[in-house]
């Protein structure tokens, strides 16, 4: 029962980590995108990136999930997207939102004097954010960046309102036989999974521990 128990929920989680891995190859640059939007001079963008900003953070990502799932359908008469291209986009769009005010505060946080010092060296200002403030920008968010990413990994779950097959159904369905200890060895994996990325981010800001201040 053990390795049959451990096959479903290795099946849940190969899913779990798709979530994951996809979440974060759309939503780590999209959250660029939109922190420069909500960076920019243009009023309208300004208003509109700070706008989608709000709304995503100020409202349950399960909800986000339903909607972008369920609206096209409800709302439009269009047919509905694939279960995992809408927990994709869901997902994506949630996390680029938090990682767009991550990024912005990193930028923000570095003093204007040396954007000026750089000015004064003759460098253009795609060379200052280069080879000035990029690397420092990238210490201060890495703490902020690491804790959101291992929430990601917990947030996966919320997959299943939809119905993608995850972590916890594959656990849960063994509930039916009259078995409890599936789910809490599900437990494990999400420690595990967590656990190495805390060990990854917290070597990363060792090695970054150059740039102080």
């Amino acid at each position: 029962m053990f390795v049959q128990v451990t096959m479903a929920l290795l099946e849940g989680f190969g899913e779990s980590l798709k979530v994951f891995a996809l979440t974060l190859l759309f939503s780590i640059p999209l959250g660029l995108v939109i922190c420069f939007g909500s960076m920019s001079r243009f009023s309208p963008l300004k208003v509109l990136s700070r706008g989608l900003v709000w709304v995503i953070r100020g409202t349950p990502l399960m909800l986000q999930l339903i909607v972008i799932f369920y609206g096209p359908g409800l709302l439009f008469g269009m047919k509905a997207m694939p279960r995992m291209t809408a927990t994709i986009v869901a997902f994506a769009l949630n996390y680029a939102c938090y990682f767009s005010e991550i990024y912005r505060g990193g930028i923000e946080s570095i003093p204007q004097g040396q954007y000026e010092a750089g000015q004064v060296l003759g460098m253009t200002k795609r060379q200052i954010f280069f080879k000035v403030v990029l690397l420092q920008v990238i210490k201060r968010i890495t703490a902020p960046m690491g804790n959101e990413i291992i929430t990601l990994v917990k947030d996966t779950s919320l997959a299943r309102v939809i119905g993608i097959y995850e972590l916890i159904w594959a656990g849960e369905q063994f509930i039916k036989k009259g078995l409890i200890w599936p789910l809490f060895y599900t437990g494990v994996f999400y420690l595990v999974f967590s656990g190495l990325l805390t060990l990854f981010f917290g070597k990363l800001e060792k090695k970054l521990d150059y740039f102080r201040g």
